[in-house]
């Protein structure tokens, strides 16, 4: 049916509506909402007391500590009898993760670089839920380390059935020039050839049911101007996790990502200026950073044969919203 009314009405109804409307815009100004808190407990905000850290970084003098406990999470039995190895597990989502797999019931080897301090911190946590737990120092970049690495978590816990891939360097450059040939083959020797090494050296020893599980990011979907290299890194870790995953599942092996957005790790205090340190994760549409818990459910999900056994080659962003 068609409405019968003159331009003149048209005019007069739209305009009626913006005085509608201006009527509430004078009355008071729409506040500025706050960080989004929506998980089990309350998480922190910025601005941080934290500054610039020293590389590789470490948990243990963050301020705040980040939390990766997950006090409420409860576990069920999902990686029950299974073992897995976690790169980069001493601390930040590494220390998370390692922690939900043993309170699921899986033993975890931990491969960290030096941060002996960390390290120790989480098997105490691992051996807390009733797991068993090795610690090896090793660089991802080295394939001998890597396959050293995989041997000795064989050799302790007798298989291996999930490898996390999530050992990374990350080191800003503002300016393009700046991002020398050295710092570009650091970030892609650790970020690349370090994943590569280990599922090389895992693949042999993992079956049907097992899984491999890649720390990707947002920076590797949107990019980032001042993370040229990693950003590529995180791109090529995607691309990665989708071809590795249609050449293993013959095999019965899921390969999948998890894309997160700023969380509150070593990572980035060390990586970046105090201001931008103590202002962490703003930008973010949650106007904070993710706690390490609050990603790495995202990892015990997809490790699961129980969960995810229909999701193999998949990025999973876990970004905070959009």
């Amino acid at each position: 049916m068609t409405e019968n009314r003159s331009v003149e009405d048209a005019v007069e109804a739209q305009r009626a509506i913006q005085d509608q409307v201006d009527a509430v815009d004078a009355r008071s100004e729409a506040p500025e909402p706050g960080p989004m808190q929506a998980g089990a407990r309350t998480y922190p905000v910025p601005p941080f007391p934290q500054g610039h850290q020293s590389k590789p970084g470490a948990e243990h003098a963050l301020d705040p500590a980040p939390l990766y406990d997950a006090p409420f999470y409860r576990g069920s039995g999902k990686l029950e009898g299974l073992s897995a190895i976690v790169t980069g597990g001493d601390s930040g989502i590494g220390r998370s993760v390692a922690v939900l797999f043993a309170r699921e019931g899986a033993d975890v080897a931990i491969l960290y670089l030096d941060e002996r301090e960390d390290a120790e911190a989480t098997r105490a946590m691992v051996e807390k839920e009733g797991r068993r737990c090795i610690l090896l120092s090793g660089d991802v970049r080295d394939r001998a380390q890597c396959e050293a690495a995989v041997a000795s978590t064989v050799e302790a816990f007798g298989k291996l059935d999930i490898l996390v891939n999530n050992a990374a360097f990350q080191y800003h450059a503002f300016d393009f020039d700046d991002l020398t040939h050295e710092h570009f083959d650091e970030t892609l020797k650790t970020n690349l050839y370090g994943y590569f090494n280990m599922a090389k050296a895992a693949v042999p020893h993992l079956g049907t049911g097992s899984a491999i599980i890649n720390t990707g990011s947002t920076t590797g979907i949107d990019g980032s101007g001042e993370l040229v290299d990693y950003s590529m890194t995180k791109g090529g870790i995607h691309a990665f996790t989708r071809a590795l995953s249609s050449n293993l599942m013959p095999k019965g092996i899921r390969v999948n990502c998890v894309a997160p957005g700023p969380v509150w790790t070593p990572l980035n205090p060390s990586d970046r200026p105090n201001e931008q340190v103590r202002n962490f994760g703003k930008q973010a549409p949650m106007k904070r950073p993710a706690q390490p818990e609050e990603i790495a459910p995202a990892f015990v999900f997809l490790a699961s044969p129980q969960t995810s056994s229909y999701i193999t080659g998949e990025i999973l962003p876990v970004i905070g919203g959009y």
